[in-house]
């Protein structure tokens, strides 16, 4: 039997890591993935649709950067989530991070959300240096009890999964571009 020895791609959860390495390996892998599905679309490509949906790379793409800004900014560090997210009347257009996309160029796109995720591992970071996983966050439930940063981990992982799955549909719906993970030397 010969044992095999390669370096994984950077965004690999560890074989055999902590709880923390897991988590935080788990949802950097499901960004590069949801990032490689989204990747080099011209505007056509993340306007795109499919069925009676009105998702499109695009739209995933703003929606998850707020994301990174809502959780790691606002419940995380107790923090505003910045531009754009705090100027738009959340009340008046409730779909405004999917609607808008439209009128964006997949330049801005594409850095709005490279942007948002830059600053939330530097969030997670600091909230890990902060007390761990068993942190409580900024935010209560109405009976008073707070969630944990596992638990805003695990949400994230969860919400990233969900996302990546309509990425493959669009993606394979632009171009054909279809596969579980970026192949190993693949960089946004």
């Amino acid at each position: 039997m010969t044992t095999e020895t390669r370096t994984p791609p950077p965004w690999e959860p560890p074989v055999a890591g902590t709880e923390v390495e897991h988590l935080v390996g788990a949802l950097d892998r499901q960004r590069t993935t949801f990032r490689w599905k989204a990747d080099g679309l011209d505007a056509a490509g993340l306007q795109t649709r499919i069925g009676a949906s009105s998702m499109t790379l695009g739209g995933l793409l703003k929606h998850l950067a707020f994301v990174e800004a809502y959780y790691f900014a606002w419940k995380v560090a107790g923090e505003s989530p910045g531009v754009p997210w705090e100027s738009v009347d959340w009340d008046a257009n409730p779909d405004w991070d999917w609607t808008s996309a439209a009128d964006d160029s997949p330049e801005a796109l594409y850095a709005l959300w490279d942007a948002a995720v830059e600053r939330s591992r530097a969030k997670l970071d600091a909230a890990l240096a902060d007390g761990g996983l068993d942190r409580s966050v900024n935010l209560s439930w109405p009976d008073g009890r707070q969630p944990s940063l596992r638990r805003v981990l695990c949400d994230l992982v969860e919400e990233y999964a969900r996302h990546t799955g309509h990425a493959d549909l669009l993606r394979e719906a632009v171009d054909g571009r279809t596969g579980e993970d970026p192949p190993a030397d693949w960089r946004p």
